[in-house]
């Protein structure tokens, strides 16, 4: 098959996806299709499959979250700091003025 979009992002997952196929080839010893055509999974069995891997995700994706807190939170004290080091202690606006 060869591939025809010229989609920079779309040819990366897919690289990933016949990498991710090898992989789970040379793991399990057959492809999926394989599995079907041999019944070595059946329908509920790649649901299961399914519904494992979404649970992962979900998992994958608060723990990502949960690095990003910490990152901005990081950031925004590292901003703190700069601008207290060159005497602006975060105000915006000259108060003595107001």
């Amino acid at each position: 098959m060869q591939i025809k979009t010229k989609d920079k992002i779309v040819q990366a997952v897919l690289r990933k996806m016949d990498e991710r196929s090898i992989i789970g080839q040379q793991k399990y010893g057959a492809t999926m299709m394989e599995e079907i055509e041999g019944q070595v999974k059946d329908l509920d069995r790649f649901l299961v499959d399914v519904q494992e891997e979404i649970m992962d995700a979900l998992l994958y994706i608060e723990a990502a979250r949960r690095c990003l807190t910490d990152e901005i939170e990081e950031a925004m004290l590292r901003r703190i700091d700069i601008i207290g080091q060159n005497g602006n202690e975060g105000l915006h606006y000259d108060t003595q003025k107001i």
